[in-house]
């Protein structure tokens, strides 16, 4: 007889496995197929509909979250891959009370105009926050560079970079002052 404390939960004629997640600084148990992708168990069975499912192909980037602090495709990704990482979504941005409070990052893209439909713009805030966390000394073109791995129909894109610029500008300026 198998110990279920020490045992994963498994259903194997389901296909189903117990997967802990630590998403947004909450662990969460999910009992999900193997094969579901981490977009999906995202979505529909934690209900952080923040992060858009686009392509499905890893090619538009709207499904972008940060994954032990790395952006990472989440449509390309198992759930039961993500176990023991830290997961953020676009949800983990704001702040405040009730999660009222923008983040420096989304209040940049509101100041730069760097959304239109709004589609994209998740992949995009979760995508610049770990590449400032990695480089807050980004250049423009650098931040160029980075995001056009992500697609967008709306903003031709000088927007967003200018958003991104002016936040890791004025996370620089307080990093500075503190």
């Amino acid at each position: 007889m198998t110990d279920p404390v020490t045992q994963p939960v498994t259903d194997p004629a389901a296909g189903l496995q117990l997967m802990t997640l630590h998403v947004n600084g909450e662990e969460h148990e999910v009992l999900a197929e193997s094969r579901r992708t981490l977009v999906d168990v995202l979505r529909h069975d934690l209900r952080l509909t923040g992060t858009h499912v686009g392509c499905e192909h890893g090619i538009c980037g709207a499904c972008t979250v940060l994954v032990d602090d790395r952006p990472v495709r989440a449509c390309l990704m198992f759930a039961a891959q993500a176990e023991g990482a830290r997961i953020r979504t676009v949800e983990s941005l704001s702040g405040g009370e009730g999660g009222r409070e923008l983040s420096d990052l989304q209040q940049a893209f509101s100041a730069h105009h760097g959304l239109q439909c709004g589609f994209c713009t998740p992949g995009f805030l979760m995508l610049a926050e770990g590449f400032l966390a990695e480089r807050p000394e980004a250049t423009k073109e650098e931040i160029r560079e980075v995001v056009a791995a992500n697609l967008c129909r709306c903003t031709g894109y000088q927007t967003i970079v200018e958003a991104i610029d002016g936040c890791a500008a004025a996370r620089r300026l307080a990093g500075k002052e503190n």
